[in-house]
């Protein structure tokens, strides 16, 4: 059991709440990603979804963060304790990255809905706090003994987070605009790395609900 404490299975609930609103809060960005969606909803609803989308993952990120186990470093913590709490906070930052990224998108179709190239796109700094996130969170799988529960990172839940920041990563390097050009690099990746990458990201939430992760008592 290492450094881990047992906790109640009410209490367990509530610490994995945060499940749900990475769940969540990936359907927004998968669904906002399909051109079809767009095409149905316009730019404001579609900015709308990403911008919503946002907000469940910085909940949820929030959550996660506060987990039982991850407060900041402090002298005597394990590697796997270092390893986790970094993983949530670098994963908290990138979703607030997202909240201004998708928040200035909103707002610019709100002013000008019919632009040219109008809607939002992965964010660059969001994607590299998503990978750094990932990399971490792949080292504190590895040390699982030393979490606050064995089911904190799976090493299942951990590298499809790692394979979603990658495609989020492909998906700000699509969306780049080539000041020569005035075009992105890939409009076809900007959506399918952010369609991918929510993919990943739901599977992962799915992965460590309280109903998958919770601890099975043998009588």
């Amino acid at each position: 059991m290492g450094g881990r404490e047992r906790v109640s299975p009410r209490r367990y609930v509530r610490l994995r709440a945060e499940a749900w609103g990475f769940a969540l809060g990936s359907l927004c960005f998968a669904v906002g990603a399909l051109p079809w969606y767009a095409e149905s909803i316009g730019a404001v609803g579609t900015a709308t979804t990403f911008f919503v989308g946002s907000l469940l993952f910085t909940m949820a990120g929030g959550i996660q963060l506060l987990l039982s186990g991850r407060r900041p470093p402090r002298p005597g913590a394990t590697a796997g304790d270092l390893y986790d709490w970094w993983a949530a906070a670098v994963q908290s930052l990138g979703t607030v990255l997202f909240n201004v990224s998708t928040l200035a998108a909103l707002l610019a179709a709100i002013r000008h809905p019919d632009a040219l190239g109008i809607g939002w796109r992965s964010d660059a700094w969001g994607s590299v706090a998503f990978l750094v996130s990932g990399s971490l969170a792949l080292a504190a799988a590895r040390r699982r003994h030393e979490l606050w529960h064995l089911q904190a990172r799976t090493p299942e839940a951990a590298w499809l987070n790692m394979v979603g920041s990658v495609a989020f990563g492909a998906s700000a390097v699509g969306a780049y605009v080539v000041p020569t050009t005035d075009t992105f690099v890939s409009l076809f990746w900007a959506n399918l790395g952010t369609f991918l990458g929510a993919l990943c990201f739901l599977g992962a939430a799915l992965l460590v609900r309280p109903a998958a992760t919770a601890e099975r008592v043998v009588a």
